[in-house]
């Protein structure tokens, strides 16, 4: 490869060194920020004979490059540009989210802040589920379980304070995060809203109540009276105080210096944003949502099915606000009228959302989106929604958004059917406790909110894995690859010619197309096999010159030579994700152009310690360069899901056919038109 034509190439079908805002690079791919994507040749880039495809995702282009060659290639792009427009990838990432439209922006902000809070929001949720099971009349007869059986109502109670808990202090934990992210000190922010939920103030849940009954407490502050609400339960009145929190302490620190600025920041941030948030913008917030609800209510009287699939479709966008809180007061009132059909629609609202959730965790491939999405998905059919929304859904966007259609859907049908409820209770399936007049209709309308929600995410799903491999724009690769791989499947057998390969690793061993990463799963990096590590060493699958070592030790690639096949580059990839280890866990034996021997040791590493770092292990072992050699064949000896020592046979590499239709040794009865790999680990 002339690495210097080839970035001149690249940086030619990209329209120019205008169109990049940014650039950087992993262990096999340009990643780049561009001004306008319409202006890229994107086929002549896929129909470069040294690329191997591009693709888009997550505001990033990514043209891949291959393993030892990607480095070179970046260099001689950013020796032709002008501009220094070279960064880190973490960097890359930001400027992605940061060149996107404001509601793309918006959602990274929110995910940003709610992402880290997922594994507690999950927790209680589940835990509410199990308390509203257990206290719920109705649902397995007249009585309650615990009324049923005393015996287990301290239990009951423990799981009541467990799931309430998170939720009642939920704004501390937004504080913490989201002044975080704001870029000012989490503690200062996780202390405002400390403030903002003590108990001397009035429960925000009670807030509307006590103000109507005159039992309000207020304070005296120069003059003005000023209520002693709290905010339980809010979301948008800390989001709101935590960026001018962060905003104001920033600017604090510009303008004092050394312990003048050590003394009176923390001071004059905490007191300045307290003022705000009590006599101002807490109560406009709060008033807000009142009238949200107030609106709404008048809304469905005078519009009916309209209203409702409006109300439905907007539910789970109130709810990322917070402003959701304000309704129980309004639903109240309503009670007194006949029936509140707000907290149907919440129900069907959850419950569309939990749906595309689950349909997430059958098209995901990760392991960890998997099991996000089933646990946060089920907690969402029973009403907790924060973590299938903030940790899934808005995560992808899409399933956001069917959910939402679903919603409405079955909202519609909600007010055409005249669902009310009589009593609040988890705005879920098991909701139906608390609308005892119309429970066949409420289960009929859930039903078909699941269903829709369900069928309509999975088979968009499945559209997004045809067109881009994955669900996941994280994970996504190029167009058609698992339609590649998928019919690539083995058609020949080893000539006598070929050349062996031996594992790296002892494990088990997985077939390629099965691995977590698409990249890989579609073959895009190269043919190959995979393996599960039982041992936590790396050796030379075959004599050759180490051509990459990558600097965080995760990746390493090996030329081989031989007299047929003529170069064999293969790239073992220790892990998915596990370059953001940084190194940690990994021990190198070797450097760029080293020579080597089958069975030197190239790296050592903890497999115990990567695995409680939340990353896999499996090791996939290409070669990335089987375009321009042969037919990558698993041996005999590969036999997926069973054990495989180090140093034993795991694929051959045929030499590349020629076009012509003369026979070829060991070939004869294959097509000649095998240009491409003509087999998988499939």
């Amino acid at each position: 490869m002339d690495h210097k034509e080839v970035a001149a190439r690249t940086l030619k079908a990209l329209g120019g060194e205008n169109n990049i805002n940014a650039l950087a690079h992993c262990a096999t791919r340009l990643r780049m920020v561009l001004q306008d994507s319409d202006k890229v040749d994107t086929a002549a880039l896929d129909n470069d004979p040294d690329l191997k495809g591009t693709f888009e995702a997550g505001g990033m282009f990514q043209v891949i490059v291959g393993p030892g060659d990607v480095n070179i290639v970046f260099q001689e792009m950013t020796n032709l540009i002008s501009k220094d427009v070279a960064v880190s990838t973490d960097r890359l990432k930001d400027i992605a989210a940061e060149s996107g439209n404001w509601f793309s922006r918006a959602v990274k902000v929110l995910a940003d802040i709610f992402v880290p809070l997922i594994p507690i929001l999950l927790g209680g949720g589940l835990l509410m589920a199990l308390n509203n099971v257990l206290t719920a009349e109705g649902l397995f007869g007249d009585k309650s379980v615990i009324e049923m059986f005393p015996a287990w109502e301290g239990f009951a109670g423990l799981v009541n304070l467990l799931a309430a808990a998170p939720f009642a202090f939920l704004p501390i934990l937004v504080g913490f995060t989201a002044t975080k992210r704001f870029g000012g000190n989490e503690f200062l922010g996780a202390g405002m809203a400390m403030a903002m939920v003590m108990p001397d103030l009035v429960s925000g849940y009670n807030v509307a109540e006590a103000i109507e009954s005159g039992e309000m407490s207020y304070w005296n502050i120069f003059g003005f009276d000023v209520a002693q609400a709290g905010y339980q339960g809010s979301i948008l009145p800390i989001l709101v105080i935590s960026w001018i929190l962060a905003t104001l302490e920033k600017f604090l620190h510009k303008h004092l210096k050394g312990t003048v600025d050590f003394m009176l920041t923390p001071l004059l941030t905490l007191l300045i944003t307290g003022f705000l948030t009590f006599m101002g913008l807490g109560p406009i917030l709060r008033t807000a949502g009142d009238w949200l609800g107030m609106g709404l209510a008048n809304l469905y009287d005078f519009a009916g099915p309209v209203a409702g699939f409006l109300f439905g479709l907007v539910y789970s966008p109130i709810v990322i606000t917070g402003l959701h809180q304000s309704f129980p007061p309004i639903e109240t009132m309503l009670w007194n009228e006949g029936g509140s059909f707000i907290f149907p629609i919440a129900s069907m609202a959850n419950i569309a959302q939990g749906g595309v959730a689950l349909a997430v965790y059958f098209l995901a491939r990760s392991e960890k989106l998997k099991g996000l999405a089933g646990a946060s998905g089920i907690s969402a059919l029973f009403g907790i929604t924060e973590p299938a929304i903030f940790g899934v859904n808005l995560r992808l966007r899409w399933p956001f958004y069917i959910g939402m259609a679903a919603s409405a859907v079955s909202s519609a049908f909600i007010a055409i059917f005249g669902v009310l409820a009589d009593a609040l209770g988890a705005a879920g399936f098991i909701g139906f406790v608390s609308v005892p007049r119309f429970v066949p209709t409420f289960l009929l309308c859930g039903v078909i909110s699941f269903v829709i929600a369900f069928v309509g995410a999975y088979l968009y799903g499945r559209v997004l894995i045809r067109k881009n491999g994955s669900i996941d724009p994280d994970e996504v690769n190029p167009p058609a690859a698992e339609a590649q791989a998928a019919a690539a499947t083995p058609a020949a057998v080893a000539a006598d010619d070929a050349c062996t390969i031996f594992s790296p690793l002892e494990g088990t061993a997985v077939p390629l197309s099965q691995v977590s990463d698409p990249m890989f799963a579609g073959g895009k990096l190269g043919q190959g096999v995979a393996i599960e590590p039982t041992v936590g060493k790396l050796v030379a699958p075959a004599d050759g010159k180490i051509t990459v070592t990558f600097p965080s030790h995760h990746a390493y690639a090996i030329r081989a030579k031989d007299s047929v096949v003529g170069n064999i580059d293969i790239l073992m990839h220790i892990g998915f994700d596990t370059v953001n280890l940084k190194g940690e866990h990994f021990t190198s034996h070797v450097t760029k152009g080293d020579e080597v021997k089958r069975g030197d040791i190239l790296a050592e590493f903890d497999i115990d310690a990567i695995k409680a770092a939340g990353l896999p292990v499996t090791t996939p072992v290409v070669v990335s360069n089987s375009k321009k050699t042969g037919p990558v064949i698993p041996t005999e000896a590969f036999r997926p899901g069973e054990l495989i020592g180090s140093g034993t046979d795991i694929f051959t590499v045929d030499p590349k056919l020629e076009p012509a239709s003369t026979p070829t040794t060991g070939h004869a009865a294959t097509p000649a038109s095998t240009e491409e790999p003509s087999s998988t680990t499939s």
